[in-house]
């Protein structure tokens, strides 16, 4: 029996190649076709929706599908990240503060298991899974022993806090337009 080997590519290799990738230790993760609608609607929902709430948290910014470097072998796309304090042009260099993955049934495994795991690890501080066809966000909250879930909303005004940051989110205007 022969042992298969795994390219380890990392973000010089990821930078090179065309169309939509995510590089997960090494091993690159083709991202699906153009995402539906409903998944565009939504995270430009919450786009807008973080822009307008962090217009007081002058450090900060939203930022919609841009690279988050995590080291030299990982390399996510989150759908939307806040950043706060990042001095990189190129991507997100530091852990984001809130980052929101709208999940659809192909990404549904890698965002509820591996980056779960890895945000935490990470230190982002709020990690919402978005399901826009049951239109709901399940919200954690990053402790000493990693996420903590706060709750599944769908109509309720929920404050993040972080740094000299406090925001309200309110998920009645995120989830109207679906």
């Amino acid at each position: 029996m022969t042992a298969r080997i795994v390219p380890d590519y990392t973000y010089e290799d990821y930078k090179q190649w065309q169309g939509d990738w995510e590089l997960i230790e090494g091993v690159p993760y083709a991202m699906a076709p153009s995402p539906v609608k409903s998944h565009q609607r939504l995270a430009g929902a919450f786009f807008l929706a973080l822009s307008e709430a962090l217009e007081a948290c002058e450090e900060c910014e939203v930022l919609f599908e841009e690279d988050y470097k995590i080291n030299e072998n990982t390399v996510l796309r989150p759908d939307v990240a806040v950043v706060c304090g990042d001095e990189e042009e190129r991507y997100i260099s530091i852990a984001p503060k809130i980052i929101i993955e709208v999940v659809s049934p192909s990404s549904a495994s890698i965002d509820e298991n591996y980056k779960f795991s890895l945000y935490a690890q990470e230190k982002v501080d709020y990690y919402g899974l978005a399901y826009p066809d049951e239109k709901l966000l399940k919200l954690y909250r990053n402790t000493p022993n990693g996420f903590d879930k706060m709750g599944d909303f769908r109509k309720e005004r929920v404050e993040l806090k972080f740094d000299d940051c406090s925001i309200i989110l309110d998920l009645s205007k995120v989830f109207k337009r679906l």
